[in-house]
């Protein structure tokens, strides 16, 4: 028998993608589907996605809400059956879903409490075609307030999970917006909404959620002390016995060196063909020879990723024959930063600001190395495709990080299951001496192909994942 499910976000691959999120809901459902559970996608209709559902039919609307009109389309975008929140008065406008050149948007806790308050009428009353959902499935802060909305109607036969993509995102909102957001007075309490004096629709999902899951297990460890948990871990340490740590998958199909039409194809038994991608990727950058390994970093330029560290450990690395080419965005002071090392050595040192799909996947066809020294990071999927491509991924000790790799001690050489570089803490001196190891290692051929060929064959598809959520479903009507 196939069971309904909603899934709940801002944003879903290939709608619209501001990180990691949005591949995880877009991967869900097939996943799911081979789990016996139909699950559809809720997020809000920004400008122009309405277009993307063709003929759409209209499958519930009010005249009101959090201030207009709003109706749910629904229709199916690349084989996810997907319904958009219609709102213009919330959605269309310019800037992306959370912000504009001026920052965020001011009426962000309206905008997305509405996409909430939309999941718990579908779980009420379910949609005009018949469709109902046993379980309601939300994603990070912007659905944080579908589990409270659901418990405080007294919705009792549908189940609600919230999960943690990145605690570092809140949803706060002023203490005199409760009536705005259409929550109970009484439920301002410690134990219930109150968050630090005011609210946060991360919080309010937490402790009215059914269950709560994070994207691995050890980042669901870490969110229960306060290094990590942002002022939310006695919360999340509250329910412990509700919290699930489920990693992440990939999509082996669109993340595949065998079959990848940007690159040169090879296999873990043909790795030789993977020197053709290294050597287009150098003449691609116009690097010179690059004895050593060949690291490259894909990723947003900022603090949280570890990324300022990287370019004072540049001179001993490139000077023991590495080399490095960068891809990203973000932060000024680490984007000038990785432009003036590349300026002070350019025959070992390139970058390329800005995001480029195809060139991602270059990069991880042609690199050695892939760096990740996130100083958290609650799954990461950038080590997961160098785990795929036969790039070895050099990672901090942390969340998800720390769940898919294997690091090359002697006791996991020995037995030969290493897959890359771990190291901890996250600072100057563990990241030399990661850089150093890296460089030993590519030293020596035999191992280093061990290394790759051993990422290669790792399980990083949704099968597992997929075959837990189902479990947690289940496990919520027991």
């Amino acid at each position: 028998m196939v069971r309904p499910v909603l899934s709940v976000a801002s944003e879903c691959v290939p709608l619209l993608k501001t990180g990691g999120l949005a591949d995880v809901v877009g991967a869900l459902p097939r996943a799911m589907a081979e789990q016996g559970w139909h699950m559809r996608v809720l997020m809000p209709a920004y400008p122009g996605l309405t277009k993307t559902l063709g003929k759409a039919k209209t499958l519930w609307s009010a005249e009101d809400l959090f201030g207009g009109p709003a109706r749910v389309l629904a229709g199916a975008v690349s084989g996810i059956e997907v319904l958009l929140l219609d709102a213009p008065h919330l959605y269309d406008r310019k800037g992306g879903p959370y912000s504009d050149d001026s920052g965020d948007f001011p009426d962000n806790p309206e905008r997305f409490a509405a996409l909430s308050w939309v999941a718990a009428e579908i779980a009420k009353d379910g949609l005009s075609d018949g469709w109902r959902p046993e379980v309601v499935h939300c994603h990070d802060w912007q659905a944080g307030f579908a589990p409270a909305y659901i418990r405080y109607a007294g919705i009792a036969d549908v189940r609600s999970v919230l999960t943690i993509h990145n605690i570092a995102f809140q949803g706060h909102a002023p203490r005199d917006r409760m009536a705005a957001l259409r929550l109970p007075e009484e439920e301002f309490t410690q134990d219930g909404l109150e968050y630090w004096g005011n609210l946060s629709s991360l919080k309010a999902g937490l402790v009215t959620a059914d269950a709560i899951t994070t994207v691995s297990p050890t980042y669901a460890n870490e969110l229960m002390r306060g290094a990590y948990g942002l002022g939310l871990e006695g919360v999340i340490a509250a329910r412990a016995s509700d919290l699930h740590g489920i990693l992440d998958g990939v999509d082996v199909q669109v993340w595949s060196p065998e079959a990848d039409p940007a690159i040169h194809p090879y296999t873990s038994r043909a790795l030789g063909e993977k020197a053709k991608n290294r050597a287009a990727l150098l003449k691609e950058f116009g690097l010179g020879e690059v004895p050593g390994p060949l690291a490259i970093v894909v990723s947003r330029l900022t603090t949280q990723k570890g990324l300022d560290l990287i370019p004072s450990c540049l001179s001993e690395f490139t000077w023991r024959g590495g080399g490095l080419i960068v891809l990203g965005s973000g932060d000024p002071q680490i984007e000038m930063a990785f432009r003036h090392e590349a300026t002070l050595n350019p025959p070992r040192v390139a970058v390329r600001i800005g995001y480029d799909e195809a060139l991602s996947h270059r990069m991880f066809a042609g690199g050695d190395a892939v760096l990740v020294p996130s100083r958290f990071e609650p799954c990461g999927l950038t080590q997961m495709y160098g785990l795929r491509y036969g790039t070895v991924p050099l990672v901090a000790a942390t969340g998800g990080l720390n769940d898919t790799v294997i690091d090359a001690n002697p006791a996991a050489l020995d037995a030969g299951v290493a897959t890359g570089v771990v190291f901890h803490p996250t600072d100057r001196l563990a990241l030399e001496q990661a850089l150093r190891r890296l460089v030993t290692l590519h030293s020596d051929s035999r191992t280093w192909r061990q290394m790759q060929r051993n990422g290669m064959k790792a399980q990083l598809d949704w099968s597992r994942a997929s075959a837990a959520y189902a479990g947690l479903y289940e496990g919520l009507f027991e």
